[in-house]
């Protein structure tokens, strides 16, 4: 006999790159829970192999993937939200699935895990939302928002609420203050950068609306896949012809190393209709063995290899702030891409002063430039060195405070009374 719903709210942080689920019993401390191993939070990625049949998820997607098991890896579902491509159908083992369909695995696969720690599964949850998940088109987001909300019901949600995700964030850090504060939060991702200004504090959290506590929100459609794009056509790209020029002296088109430095996009390359475009490059090439290795990330299906190289590469440049490589040996034995933190800063220099422009924006709006207390720090992207200097030059003498980067959203969305 099923064990009856446990009685309280889940959190759901479906992010870009990586997810993270919290619980919290009425009146209870949120926590996260396990969902791959010991581990609270788990990249964002399905691997359906060809092998055994058989659906992965997380790290084990991953590691399939690397170790060269057979079959379609799929990463960044959640940049399809508010897309025409989210309907659109795709083959694996056999079978014709759409991306919304597969956001749907992944979500259920997410409830499954809870339901084994709850011991029984939840019908109640808060998903987190990005302030925007399409800039500048209201009809879009709207969108997106009902193709999550739909995902959720399908894989049996009774009650589904949204909460922004920097908003989430900000009330897991009030947990830890001990006195009011105004803060700025700063949640970093992998597919967008969320700004909130609110008052946050002991006495405040009793409260139940806290909608005047909120005084400005801000975000923009940057994250950590744009960075990691950028670094790849920067430093990778040109090694199998990018901004090459062929003997016409014209570059060899662009188009297929964009689509190859974007997770969501690289699975298209694979249908014979792309390979055979990719193929008919051959003669814009004047260096034949660039092209040679492009093909050949092609047809070993490559893409997604490069892109986790590129991502690995990008947080070992940040965290060590030192010249690092990305490893292409798959493609060619010896061959490597090099990263320091010259080039890092430089690459990403357009992007980080458009989303601390968002933060900036952000705290005008609210009025309070002069009187924040702290800024805080949510989402795997906000670690990135170049982003914190940048966000202390534009908030000079504000301490930053680094919260949980990748369980802060949820663990807060568990407390959301939405």
């Amino acid at each position: 006999m099923q064990s009856s719903p446990p009685t309280g709210m889940l959190g759901i942080d479906f992010g870009t790159s990586n997810s993270a689920v919290s619980w919290a019993a009425p009146g209870g401390t949120a926590r996260l829970l396990p969902l791959e191993g010991e581990a609270t939070n788990m990249p964002t990625a399905v691997f359906f192999n060809a092998e055994d049949r058989l659906t992965h998820f997380g790290r084990d997607a991953v590691a399939q993937y690397l170790a060269g098991t057979e079959g379609r890896l799929l990463r960044s579902l959640k940049s399809l939200l508010g897309s025409s491509l989210l309907n659109e159908s795709t083959a694996v083992n056999h079978q014709q699935l759409s991306f919304q369909q597969i956001i749907e695995i992944f979500l259920h696969e997410l409830r499954e895990r809870a339901a084994r720690v709850l011991g029984a599964a939840p019908r109640r949850v808060v998903m987190g939302r990005p302030v925007h998940f399409v800039d500048d088109d209201a009809a879009r987001d709207a969108q997106a928002q009902r193709s999550l909300h739909d995902a959720a019901l399908a894989v049996g949600f009774d009650e589904v609420s949204f909460q922004f995700e920097p908003i989430a964030a900000a009330l897991d850090h009030e947990r830890r203050l001990s006195r009011e504060s105004l803060v700025l939060v700063v949640d970093l991702g992998g597919g967008t950068s969320d700004f909130t200004v609110v008052r946050l504090g002991p006495q405040r959290m009793q409260q139940v609306d806290r909608s005047g506590d909120v005084l400005a929100t801000a975000g923009v459609h940057i994250g950590g896949t744009d960075f990691d794009q950028r670094l790849s056509l920067a430093q990778v790209m040109p090694l199998l012809g990018y901004r090459h020029h062929g003997p016409d002296g014209r570059e060899v088109p662009s188009r297929v190393f964009m689509d190859l430095s974007t997770w969501h996009l690289i699975q298209w390359l694979y249908l014979p209709r792309a390979l055979s475009q990719a193929q008919g490059l051959r003669v814009n090439y004047s260096d034949v063995g660039l092209h040679q290795r492009l093909m050949r990330v092609l047809q070993q299906r490559d893409g997604h290899r490069i892109a986790h190289e590129v991502e690995q590469a990008k947080i070992r440049c940040s965290q060590q702030d030192a010249p690092t490589t990305v490893d292409l040996t798959g493609i060619e034995p010896g061959l490597m891409a090099a990263l320091t933190p010259t080039d890092m800063a430089e690459q990403l220099d357009t992007l980080l002063a458009r989303t601390v422009q968002c933060a900036q924006e952000c705290v005008q709006r609210a009025g309070a430039s002069a009187s924040l207390d702290a800024v805080y720090l949510t989402g795997g992207s906000s670690a990135l060195r170049p982003f914190q200097r940048a966000l202390q030059a534009a908030f000079p003498g504000v301490p930053l405070v680094e919260g949980d980067l990748f369980g802060g959203v949820a663990s807060g969305l568990a407390y959301s009374r939405v």
